[in-house]
């Protein structure tokens, strides 16, 4: 009869663990279009108002930015959603069985709802104060650093959610130091190359170039706007911190020789970050196209997911039931 009880409890855990990484793939999506939403200038397509859209709860007569609009608003809610429900359900695991694993689990799972709530306040702060579409007002570029700091970090504890209930590693930051500012370092230089990232990202947007020549031309310029001065730290940040991503997960590689899981995080995000820089390149001289900057942030995001994975299996200890 233990054993049952074992197996069946072994089960909910898969069907936990697939529902948590279905809920991170699907918060990548949502990422995803609301990078189109943006790039496509249809962030004002429901006004500014929320939570309705130009005053009606479903719009009647939609133009295209509207229907771009309002599907992000329902993606985002199901997005909503889906993270309360992963909640609840760590919740209900916990109270059937309160050893340490189960309570990680729980708290990664609180942390996502938290998260996801003050993505959503940011999402309709953008909208309310009308920092949408082809408008700027001095506070967007804090908003947008705002909300892409706050994704990357429901990102990640989405990630951790999904991990522990795969059977992950329980976090320990009693670690060497030189293992703690490495990751440190990291993390401070990822956020660094995403505010850096959608300042570019908005740039390009509100001031278009005809040419690449056109583009750095502007960026040089003595009367250029400070977003476009602003621009060229994107590449420069993403190539420094991009070596040192790949340095530091070879040192890892050489520390943990013998630990599987860590040795394919780090060669994952060597490739990854490999692939990221001839995505950058392409993305630069092809002045950001739409389809270049999905493919951008998709790499951007796989990258910042292997990097939480192999910080938390660095920073792991096996967990005993």
């Amino acid at each position: 009869m233990l054993e049952f009880n074992k197996m069946e409890a072994k089960t909910k855990m898969s069907k936990f663990a697939k529902y948590a990484w279905f809920v991170v793939a699907y918060n990548i999506v949502v990422i995803l279009w609301g990078v189109f939403l943006r790039a496509s200038k249809s962030g004002d397509g429901c006004g500014q108002h929320w939570l309705t859209c130009n005053g009606e709860v479903i719009p009647t007569a939609p133009q295209f930015k509207t229907i771009i609009e309002f599907s992000h608003r329902i993606t985002s809610s199901l997005a909503g959603i889906f993270i309360v429900i992963l909640f609840f359900w760590a919740l209900f695991i916990w109270k059937n069985n309160k050893n340490e694993w189960k309570r990680r689990i729980l708290e990664m799972g609180f942390g996502s709802l938290v998260f996801v709530i003050f993505e959503g306040i940011l999402g309709a702060g953008l909208v309310l104060t009308g920092n949408t579409a082809e408008t700027l007002t001095p506070m967007r570029p804090i908003w947008t650093a705002a909300h892409l700091i706050n994704t990357l970090i429901l990102l990640a504890f989405l990630t951790l959610t999904a991990w522990f209930a795969s059977g992950g590693k329980r976090i320990s930051f009693v670690a060497p130091r030189k293992t703690l500012y490495l990751l440190g370092f990291a993390l401070f230089g990822i956020f660094l190359i995403g505010i850096s990232g959608s300042i570019a990202a908005l740039s390009h947007m509100l001031f278009p170039s005809a040419s690449l020549a056109d583009s750095i031309a502007k960026d040089f310029a003595e009367n250029s706007h400070y977003l476009l001065k602003l621009r060229i730290s994107h590449p420069i940040l993403s190539i420094s911190i991009g070596f040192f991503l790949v340095w530091m997960a070879n040192y890892f590689k050489m520390r943990f020789a013998n630990d599987l899981w860590t040795n394919r995080f780090a060669n994952l995000l060597i490739l990854l970050v490999g692939l990221q820089f001839l995505i950058g390149f392409l993305t630069l001289i092809s002045l950001a196209p739409i389809v270049m900057q999905l493919i951008h942030l998709l790499l951007a995001d796989a990258i910042w997911i292997t990097f939480v994975l192999l910080a938390a299996n660095v920073l792991g200890d096996k967990i005993r039931e």
